[in-house]
């Protein structure tokens, strides 16, 4: 019966054993492994931008009127001078008109005067006085043509219409954008880029530049830095730097995109993910424990980082990294199979070419 007892003692420790190591094992925290691979290690400097072409220029109008005509021409080629659109003109017509015939009349009142003058009758003072109110109105019948010509929506250079805005019967606004065409050239194209104030000792002309944009998610768009404009904004902190693209980008007038300027570019190095890290450090994973691992980094970019020093090619690393991970702590690795084997499951992996 005693040993009957015991037994059954030993066998309640011995599954109370198991059932601690199993909730100890169950409770521990997850953390997935990445492995340190070679690639290419870029240092970037973001910015974003959109697409425009080298040369474009709006037409906009002047003036608040009705549109009472507008050119079907929109994706058409069109020469300098070209009518785009007319506005009303119909009261400064009337206008027109009111100051040319008060102008007919000083004529014939300086025609007067003039012949008075001849035969002394009238003074030159007089002459004059009827000569400069005629100058005046003729001053102001050029002004008010110049007015009416205003009316007259005309392409500024050779070009594409690229967008037009507007139809016959609206009023134009005075305020805003009162922009009714865009013309330009569809070919060459170039980004007009905002990069922050303390980004942009690190940019110089010729570049690198990796574009993103969500229409073609899968397909490498790069430009160049083309130039930088010399004066920044203060109020945004930012300058403006023109990114040149290549005539066959596939990417369209009005687009906005991403921009990752490579302003430093290393070839087989070690890379870490960037998630990985806690400050110059990262969590080595050794067995089932973190160890804790200070580093020395080079080139840092927005996902990956080169590793100078701390860790080798293979080396497994927790990522992401948390605060809360404490040096020698056991943790359950996801896919332990094949960390075994040396792999790194689940790892988001180095990038085969840059790695901002």
């Amino acid at each position: 019966m005693k040993s009957r007892t015991w037994l059954r003692i030993l066998l309640v420790l011995l599954l109370a054993a198991a059932g601690v190591a199993a909730w100890r094992f169950t409770h521990l925290a997850e953390v997935k492994a990445v492995a340190v691979r070679r690639g290419t290690a870029a240092e970037i400097v973001y910015a974003t931008g959109v697409v425009e072409p080298r040369r474009w220029a709006k037409v906009s109008t002047l003036q608040r009127q009705r549109i009472v005509s507008i050119c079907d021409c929109e994706g058409q080629r069109v020469k300098q001078g070209d009518l785009l659109a007319q506005l009303d003109d119909s009261v400064e017509q009337a206008t027109l008109a009111e100051m040319e015939a008060r102008r007919a009349r000083l004529e014939g009142d300086v025609a007067r005067a003039k012949s008075l003058m001849e035969r002394q009758v009238a003074s030159q003072t007089t002459y004059e006085q009827v000569l400069t109110q005629l100058r005046e109105y003729e001053a102001r019948v050029e002004a008010q043509k110049q007015r009416i010509e205003e009316l007259k929506l005309r392409a500024p250079m050779d070009g594409v219409i690229l967008r037009k805005d507007g139809e016959v019967g609206e009023v134009l606004a005075t305020t805003g954008d009162t922009t009714l065409f865009w013309i330009g050239e569809p070919r060459p194209l170039r980004i007009v880029a905002d990069v922050n104030e303390d980004d942009i000792p690190r940019v110089k002309v010729g570049q690198k530049v990796l574009l993103r944009n969500d229409g073609y998610p899968d397909q490498l768009l790069e430009g160049t830095v083309a130039e930088i404009t010399p004066k920044g904004d203060p109020v945004n902190k930012t300058f403006r730097v023109y990114l040149s693209l290549p005539d066959d980008t596939p990417l369209a007038i009005g687009m906005s995109v991403e921009a990752n300027i490579v302003v430093a570019e290393r070839d087989n190095v070690l890379l870490v993910p960037g998630e990985a890290l806690i400050g110059d450090a990262a969590f080595r994973i050794e067995g089932r424990r973190l160890v804790r691992t200070e580093l020395k980094l080079g080139l840092r970019g927005t996902r990956m980082s080169e590793v100078l020093s701390g860790l080798k090619e293979g080396d497994l690393v927790a990522s992401p990294a948390t605060s809360a991970m404490r040096n020698g702590e056991r943790v359950r690795v996801l896919g332990a199979t094949l960390l075994d084997k040396g792999a790194a499951t689940g790892s988001e992996g180095a990038p085969k070419g840059a790695a901002p």
